[in-house]
C-alpha cells in the first residue's frame, strides 16, 4: 500500500522515519498505531505514525473529507471554535450505503449558528449530485462547484477546521522516568505536550496501581482521555493526553460556557454517556463520575478521565465508614450503605452530573449537609428539577436515580435518548433534502 503524508513528522526515536507533508511512502508492515514504511524514492525506512498518512488517491487525502463521522459528530465539529459560516465537510452517509452527506455551517437569525445537511447521491453512471439538475464526475468536482456557486444554504467557503491529530505516543514508552518530564509546563522529552497527575504518596501501592493502569491503557475510545504512560516510583504519576479547557466543572463555570445554547449542554451530556457506554460494555466501573473528572478540549469535546483509579486508592475514600471521604453528592445509596459500586451506581452519578452541566457547575443539592442528604435520599427524596433543566431531561435524571439499581437505564439507552433530544432541537430548523 502506498500512502501520502498529510502532515510533517519529525522522528521521535532513531528508528522513526522523518517526512514532510506530501511525501509518498510504501507501507511495509502495519502494526498498531505505528507502521513500518519506506520513503519514496529515497528508500529510507522506519516507523511512521499511522494517523499522519492516508492512502494515495483516496478521499482521505482531501481536507474536507471526514471518514467515520456521523451526523451528530459532524455538527459538533462544525460548531466548534475555529469554524465559521460556510465551513463544510463531506462524510460517509451511515443510513445509505455508498452515498455521502455534505454538512455546512449556516446561520438562522432566530436560532444562531446551525449545521445543515445535504445528501449526495449517485446515478447509474456513477455521477454525483445533490440536485439532479447538475451532476459531477467526482466529489472533488462537486465541492469545487459549490465553492464558487450558490444553490445551497450557503456557498462553501472553507473545509471544516480540525487541529492536527495528536502525536502518537512514543513506541514502547510505558513506564517512563520522572526526569523525562518538564513538570512546570508538562512536556515529555521536550516534544509532546501532556497532562500529568501526581498522586499523594501512600494513596496506593505501586503494584496495585500498575495492575490497574495496564488495564486502563487498553481502554481506548474517543470519549475517554488517553493514558500514555506512568511513573511508577513514588510519588506515582499518570501521563495522559492534554485537554486545553481543563475539567468540565471549571469550563461550566467559565464565561465561554455561559454563552452556549441549550443543545450544546444536551450534546455534552450525550458525549459523556457515549464514553460510559463504552466502559459499560467493557464491564468497567468508573466509581467517581462527576464534572470534575470530565475533561474538555479546545473544540468543546468531552472526555472521561480518572476511570479505574478509584478502586486502587488506599485511603478508604470509597468505603462507607465513619468519616469517609467518598463524594456523597454523586454517590448512589447502595454504594454509600454497602460499598456496592456497579455500572448502575455510575448511572446514578451520571444523573447528578447532568444537573451540574445544566446549572453551570453548581454544586448538587445546594444548602444540604451530607448526613441530611443521605438520610433524605433513603426516604425517597430526589433533587428537585433545577431551573435550567428541561422537563424531558429531568425525567431522564429521575430514571437514573431509581431506588432499585437494576431498574435504572443503561448508558446505551441514555446516550441514544440524549442524542435523540439533541437531534430534535436541531431538526426544528433543519432543511429536508
Amino acid at each position: 500500500m502506498t500512502v501520502i503524508a498529510l502532515y510533517d513528522f519529525d522522528g521521535l526515536t532513531e528508528g522513526d522515519l522523518t517526512f514532510k507533508k506530501g511525501d509518498k511512502m510504501r507501507v511495509l508492515q502495519q502494526n498498531g498505531d505505528w507502521w513500518n514504511a519506506e520513503l519514496l524514492p529515497s528508500g529510507r525506512s522506519g516507523f511512521i505514525p499511522s494517523n499522519y498518512v492516508a492512502q494515495t488517491n483516496s478521499l482521505e487525502t482531501e481536507e474536507w473529507f471526514f471518514s467515520d463521522v456521523n451526523r451528530i459528530e459532524a455538527e459538533r465539529l462544525l460548531l466548534s471554535p475555529g469554524n465559521t459560516i460556510g465551513s463544510f465537510l463531506v462524510r460517509e452517509c451511515q443510513s445509505s450505503k455508498d452515498s455521502y452527506s455534505l454538512s455546512i455551517r449556516d446561520h438562522e437569525p432566530s436560532h444562531g449558528d446551525i449545521v445543515k445537511h445535504y445528501k449526495i447521491r449517485s446515478n447509474s453512471s456513477g455521477a454525483y449530485f445533490i440536485s439532479s439538475r447538475i451532476t459531477f464526475d467526482s466529489l472533488q468536482s462537486l465541492t469545487e462547484h459549490y465553492q464558487h456557486s450558490d444553490g445551497l444554504c450557503h456557498r462553501l467557503i472553507r473545509s471544516c477546521n480540525t487541529k492536527r491529530p495528536g502525536q502518537l505516543w512514543q513506541k514502547d514508552a510505558w513506564e517512563i522516568s520522572r526526569d523525562s518530564l518538564l513538570m512546570k509546563k508538562p512536556i515529555h522529552n521536550n516534544r509532546t505536550k501532556v497532562a500529568v497527575k501526581t498522586m499523594k504518596p501512600g494513596t496506593m501501592s505501586s503494584e496495585a496501581f500498575l495492575s490497574e493502569a495496564n488495564i486502563m491503557k487498553t481502554l481506548q475510545h474517543p470519549r475517554l482521555v488517553r493514558l500514555f504512560a506512568v511513573v511508577s516510583s513514588e510519588p506515582i504519576c499518570i501521563i495522559t493526553e492534554y485537554m486545553e479547557n481543563g475539567s468540565l466543572l471549571d469550563f461550566l463555570r467559565s464565561t465561554e460556557a455561559s454563552c452556549l445554547q441549550l443543545n450544546k449542554f444536551i450534546d455534552m451530556s450525550a458525549q459523556v454517556a457515549e464514553g460510559m457506554e463504552f466502559l459499560e460494555k467493557k464491564k468497567f466501573v468508573h466509581r467517581d463520575l462527576r464534572a470534575a473528572n470530565i475533561l474538555v478540549n479546545d473544540q468543546i469535546m468531552c472526555k472521561i478521565a480518572d476511570f479505574g483509579l478509584a478502586r486502587v486508592i488506599n485511603d478508604n475514600e470509597y468505603k462507607a465508614q465513619e468519616g469517609a471521604k467518598f463524594p456523597v453528592r454523586w454517590t448512589a445509596p447502595e454504594a454509600i450503605n454497602f460499598s456496592s459500586f456497579t455500572v448502575k451506581s455510575d448511572v446514578w452519578s451520571f444523573g447528578v452530573l447532568i444537573s451540574e452541566i445544566f446549572t453551570f457547575g453548581r454544586i448538587p443539592y445546594p444548602g444540604m449537609t451530607h448526613p441530611e442528604l443521605i438520610r433524605k435520599i433513603e426516604f425517597g427524596y430526589r433533587m428537585p428539577q433545577p431551573e435550567n433543566v428541561p422537563s424531558d431531561i429531568y425525567a431522564l435524571m429521575l430514571e437514573c436515580w431509581h431506588e432499585y439499581p437494576e431498574t435504572r437505564p443503561t448508558f446505551e439507552h441514555l446516550k441514544n435518548v440524549l442524542e435523540d433530544f439533541y437531534t430534535a432541537t436541531e431538526a426544528q430548523y433543519q432543511p429536508s433534502f
